[in-house]
């Protein structure tokens, strides 16, 4: 056991990986030696910040508290905490489950963390992180809680009412991230779109980005989750009138069924999305759209889904995820419907939707072919540097594979001529 260290786990998302690098700023202010993700857990003092988004996410951070656990009674490690959302929501099940914990908090309250470890919060370093991702890239949280109550998601159960941080606040923390070498800023919420309604009943997302995009040394801004209803429109020419805001954009539209969008409370249909979709690609030419679509929601006929796998063949979306129902204790979907669709049609289901997507995916891929893109070296892998394209988000979309000939520093934004491509990756040469 490592004394006078901290070693802290981040579970689930990127607004969970901000959280972690803030409290891993305060700990260090408190010179204490601060590690994240260790290999090895052997920490005097170790804390897992979790995700409580769906099942599987569950599963994972509850597998990783009993792990820590075992760690602890054998002596290997000191105290153990949790946080998140995982302990938001179901910490009072928990702490009787798992008594090895030494306190449970919820995904705001570090202060009581703080002091509860004999160490004080640093008011002063409220907007300074301590980057765990590669250095040339960070992820900047605008806003905190969701207004949506799409009846399947868990997540205003957890993290309250919508909260959106000042633009000041905002932009001193980029300020602040560009200082340390960042230069591409993943601009992150529950829902991006909504920025700004909270306090002025009106979406300033647009004022934003348009301000975050004239900071010196911001060279790419892409946006994460969009809602489709209520898309503030102000925002699509500052997407295409500003060179370093990404042609991209992640915006979640779960289905295409107007039945399923009703239950789901989705609070559009399915014209409304299609308007909505050929809207964004005219405004900005050439934008690529990632999505996420949901499989086996209750009620979902053969119908819902032959809907979705046409409206998925027709929108050729550039980047898509999907994944299946599954019921979250608590939501109004899990008090209010029955879980009927099967668990082997959910998976044939998503299977198909999945195939689709990956022959369009080669289709898009190949199309690059003979184009030159900039593009940002994120690491070398033995022979090859692996880069991304202003349409490419750090790990869920494709990257570029370019073979190591020369010397390529990391962070480096260069120019790369597609050479081949399969439905995953780019390959090609400076």
């Amino acid at each position: 056991m490592k004394r006078g260290s901290v070693d802290i786990i981040t579970l689930g998302c990127s607004k969970n990986l901000v959280d972690s690098e803030k409290l891993m700023a305060q700990f260090r202010a408190e010179g204490l030696k601060v590690r994240h993700d260790p290999e090895k857990v052997d920490a005097e003092t170790v804390i897992i910040n979790t995700c409580g988004f769906i099942g599987d996410a569950q599963e994972e951070s509850i597998q990783m508290i009993l792990e820590c656990g075992e760690l602890k009674k054998a002596g290997k490690i000191g105290r153990l905490y949790v946080m998140g959302c995982l302990s938001q929501k179901f910490h009072k099940e928990l702490q009787q489950e798992i008594p090895e914990v030494d306190g449970w908090y919820g995904k705001f309250d570090w202060n009581n963390l703080l002091a509860d470890n004999g160490r004080k919060w640093h008011e002063e370093l409220e907007n300074e992180r301590d980057i765990t991702t590669p250095s040339h890239y960070a992820y900047l949280k605008i806003a905190e809680g969701c207004n949506r109550g799409c009846s399947y998601c868990a997540i205003p159960l957890m993290t309250g009412k919508y909260r959106s941080r000042s633009q000041e606040d905002i932009l001193d923390e980029a300020r602040k991230l560009v200082a340390k070498g960042v230069k591409e800023i993943q601009l992150i919420a529950q829902d991006l779109t909504y920025y700004g309604t909270d306090v002025t009943h009106k979406p300033q997302i647009a004022e934003l980005v348009q301000r975050l995009s004239d900071i010196p040394g911001v060279e790419w801004l892409r946006l994460h989750y969009g809602y489709p209803n209520s898309f503030p429109m102000d925002l699509l020419p500052v997407m295409r009138e500003r060179d370093n805001v990404c042609k991209y954009l992640d915006i979640a539209l779960q289905h295409i069924s107007d039945p399923v969008l009703k239950r789901m409370k989705r609070n559009i249909t399915a014209a409304r999305t299609s308007e909505l979709l050929e809207r964004i690609r005219q405004e900005v030419p050439g934008i690529h759209l990632r999505t996420t679509l949901m499989v086996g929601f209750p009620g979902e006929t053969d119908d819902d889904f032959r809907q979705l796998m046409e409206f998925v063949r027709e929108q050729r979306f550039e980047r898509m995820g999907a994944f299946a129902y599954c019921e979250v204790e608590g939501t109004y979907s899990a008090l209010h419907y029955t879980d009927d669709v099967p668990d082997e049609v959910k998976q044939s289901r998503l299977s198909r939707l999945m195939r689709l997507q990956q022959d369009i995916s080669f289709d898009l891929n190949q199309a690059k072919v003979g184009q030159t893109l900039k593009t940002v070296i994120d690491r070398r892998e033995g022979d090859w540097y692996v880069g991304r394209t202003q349409f490419d988000s750090p790990e869920v979309d494709p990257e570029v594979l370019i073979k190591a000939d020369v010397e390529l520093p990391i962070g480096q934004f260069c120019n790369v001529r597609i050479t081949e491509a399969d439905a995953f990756d780019l390959y090609g040469s400076i």
